[in-house]
């Protein structure tokens, strides 16, 4: 396999992942409710992510420092308005 495919196929997998954290955002912005989210786990979720996307960036890898870097911010808007939305 070429290096491109390899890429490509981190970046496919990481758009497709993120990409499903999108409706949960828009979800619970829109019922104002979080009410059946855990806080400890997206808490605990957020710091993993966190911590893929300085691998990442340590390894100089941009499919995982990209969506994980954009994950991290779906991640924290979802902890965010879990807090605010209580």
């Amino acid at each position: 396999m070429t290096e491109g495919f390899v890429t490509g196929l981190g970046l496919a997998a990481g758009f497709l992942t993120t990409a499903a954290f999108v409706p949960q955002v828009w979800k619970i912005y829109k019922t104002k409710s979080a009410k059946d989210v855990s806080l400890p786990a997206f808490l605990a979720f957020a710091v993993g992510v966190a911590l893929w996307f300085a691998y990442g960036i340590l390894k100089k890898e941009p499919p995982i420092s990209i969506w994980n870097g954009i994950t991290l911010a779906l991640a924290i808007a979802i902890v965010v308005m879990k807090i605010r939305y209580k």
